[in-house]
């Protein structure tokens, strides 16, 4: 090889590897003009073109007033811009009263593009700005954030002729204070094809059994970028409902063509995010309340949008096969042709689940708050979400202990408030797979009344009365035995509810 020709090619080499690096497209007209569209950090070295609208709530009298009050039922029109084409480059907001879960949860972003009726964005305001609940908590990604106080949003939003933006406060709070700036790049035209930015807003409490959630179902032609997803344990406790897979059908297509894993490696994550709280540049877990059995969590499909020609459903399991009843809401970020399907509504009641409403049966003396100092001879021991099954469980839930044969025995400690004699009420579940069971107390004989644990279909057994039992003050030890099983039962299966004592 020529030496110099060898010196020239690495020197041609190396300037393309740079101009790809910073966005230049060698010999490419497009190179001498910015796309709109782009705005990489390479693509600042060339001219952006068009011009920059502000829209904000500065004082109008250029004090100090910066701030917009927003009372119980009014809406108002941050932006109403008219006369050419741009793009929505920056959103942010503050709130005051700061951090409030009625005014976050029920104050409503809408965006219209180009005249629409019907709005491309309808969503609540924290949920529209990444984070679920009504709540707000620092956390930073590429489109969205929450910052010391600031609403962040830069997913690009563009349009060919106008935009509004509003806010409706369906709270019953005023909004003491709104303070907003919106950016928007203004160009003379957009490429035909340019789809428009969508957020949709859903929630199903409870969700149903044996369906999945749906988060999108859409007819047009787009992509689907991003989701948000708010997920709350109906019965207080536990993440079961992690086990749920996406399944995203495009086009029509009767079997979805995407089908992963679990909740929580759709938002590329694992173990039920069991390392805690983080937020990354595409994915990130916000909220992780084991004492409320609630996750919030965000996916962005920035490298790996979704394409759709005519149709997109997207769709996630709450359990292995939907059997975990749970308080859903989400919100799917999308790019698509106009015009779009309307909205479904909004649900009437937008508020977070108070977890302490759950039903629970009084007196009752938990079987699943006795988890910890239990002692079993062999199967494992859980707590189980019965929320999903037709009956009264206190709590919806039980202490589920799964031994594979007859002699098993576990033990359980209550407290009795002084020593006396007391009626013992036990409440259990039966089913196709359970044993029969007797109780004893504090090591004597086993109490006369047994429990028979088959039932074709899960079942609360009712109160269960195993008479007088003596109990000393403090604890006393509760032995169950498994003794045998129905012919027709599969299994060995108990399932405990709780105790009484009269």
């Amino acid at each position: 090889m020529n030496p110099r020709l060898g010196r020239a090619a690495v020197r041609i080499a190396g300037a393309v590897a740079v101009a790809l690096a910073i966005g230049i497209g060698i010999g490419n007209p497009a190179a001498q003009a910015q796309i709109p569209g782009q705005s990489t950090l390479g693509d600042l070295i060339t001219p952006r073109g068009g011009s920059l609208k502000h829209f904000a709530s500065t004082d109008p009298n250029h004090r100090n007033g910066d701030a917009r009050r927003v009372n119980p039922g009014q809406t108002y029109t941050l932006m109403d811009y008219n006369g050419s084409a741009g793009i929505v480059r920056r959103f942010w907001v503050t709130i005051a009263p700061r951090n409030n879960v009625q005014i976050q949860r029920q104050a409503i972003v809408r965006c219209y593009w180009d005249g629409e009726e019907s709005p491309s964005v309808e969503c609540p305001i924290s949920d529209f700005f990444g984070m679920g609940f009504g709540e707000w908590r620092d956390f930073q990604s590429v489109p969205l954030a929450m910052t010391s106080g600031g609403y962040n949003c830069y997913w690009a939003m563009p349009f060919h002729k106008s935009a509004r933006i509003m806010v409706e406060n369906r709270s019953k709070l005023p909004i003491d204070a709104l303070y907003y700036n919106i950016d928007v790049e203004t160009h003379d035209k957009l490429p035909k094809d340019t789809l428009y930015f969508h957020a949709q807003f859903r929630r199903e409490k409870p969700t149903t059994r044996g369906k999945d959630y749906t988060l999108l179902e859409t007819t047009g032609k787009g992509q689907y970028v991003g989701t948000l997803m708010s997920m709350q344990n109906l019965h207080g406790h536990g993440f079961g409902f992690l086990e749920g897979n996406e399944e995203v059908s495009l086009d029509g297509e009767n079997t979805p063509s995407i089908q992963g894993t679990g909740t929580e490696d759709y938002f590329c994550s694992g173990w039920y995010f069991d390392t805690g709280v983080y937020s990354a540049r595409y994915h990130g877990v916000t909220i992780r309340d084991e004492a409320k059995g609630r996750i919030c969590a965000y996916r962005w499909h920035i490298e790996d949008a979704i394409p759709f020609e005519k149709s997109i459903k997207f769709a996630i399991q709450h359990g292995p096969v939907d059997d975990v009843q749970a308080d859903y809401s989400s919100v799917a970020f999308y790019y698509q042709t106009h015009p779009h399907p309307p909205f479904p509504p909004l649900p009437a009641d937008l508020l977070p689940t108070d977890p302490t409403q759950v039903a629970r049966i009084p007196g009752m003396i938990e079987a699943e708050s006795l988890l910890a100092t239990a002692q079993k001879t062999t199967g494992d021991l859980s707590t189980q979400d019965m929320g999903g099954y037709d009956g009264n469980w206190s709590g919806d839930s039980q202490l589920w202990w799964l031994p594979r044969e007859a002699g098993a025995h576990l033990t359980l400690t209550i407290n009795a408030p002084e020593t006396k004699n007391y009626d013992l009420i036990g409440y259990f579940t039966r089913a196709k797979d359970y044993g029969n069971i007797r109780l004893s107390i504090n090591g004597g004989a086993p109490l006369p009344t047994t429990m028979s644990g088959y039932s074709p279909e899960v079942t609360a057994s009712g109160p269960v009365d195993f008479g007088q039992v003596a109990l000393n003050a403090g604890p006393n030890k509760i032995d169950i035995e498994v003794f045998g099983k129905d012919s027709r039962s599969t299994s060995y299966l108990v399932g405990i509810d709780g105790f009484m004592l009269k």
